[in-house]
């Protein structure tokens, strides 16, 4: 399917969505970095347990504007939704640590400016693999709207 944008070429649809998408996750991604260095380099708290507390005050941000602006035309399941939405951000969240992890502590990528290279390198796998499961499972198509 596409959408009609100008009087030019028409747009895939999962152009339009891969936009928004962005647009949510660049919010989610400042609200990340913003927690992680303040956590990280204020109080001083361990790198690990900062990288997941931020990750967590971004997952919960995320949820409302997925729902309410990139999937907003999407079937809404409420419960159902939310607990895949948040079981899938979990799992995004432990891909997200895990590589931090692996640059952080494997690499000794600890440093201001390295530390914040593999938080960005970790976000961006980690989205990968979260743009795949919200649009496939979480934020599905309303069939009924779909036609």
């Amino acid at each position: 399917m596409t959408v009609q944008l100008t009087v030019g070429r028409p747009v895939p649809r999962v152009v339009l969505e891969v936009v928004k998408f962005g647009v949510v996750g660049g919010s989610g991604v400042l609200v990340n970095f913003l927690a992680f260095n303040l956590l990280l380099h204020g109080p001083r708290w361990p790198a690990m347990t900062a990288t997941v507390a931020a990750s967590c005050m971004a997952m919960a941000t995320n949820y409302v504007g997925f729902r309410f602006f990139a999937y907003r035309d999407r079937a809404s399941r409420t419960r159902q939704q939310i607990a895949l939405f948040f079981v899938f951000s979990g799992v995004g969240v432990v891909l997200e640590s895990g590589l931090f992890y692996a640059g952080y502590h494997g690499l000794g990528l600890a440093g201001p400016l390295e530390s914040n290279v593999v938080k960005a390198l970790s976000i961006v796998l980690a989205s990968a693999f979260r743009f795949l499961v919200y649009r496939t499972w979480v934020f599905q198509t309303d069939a009924s709207r779909a036609v």
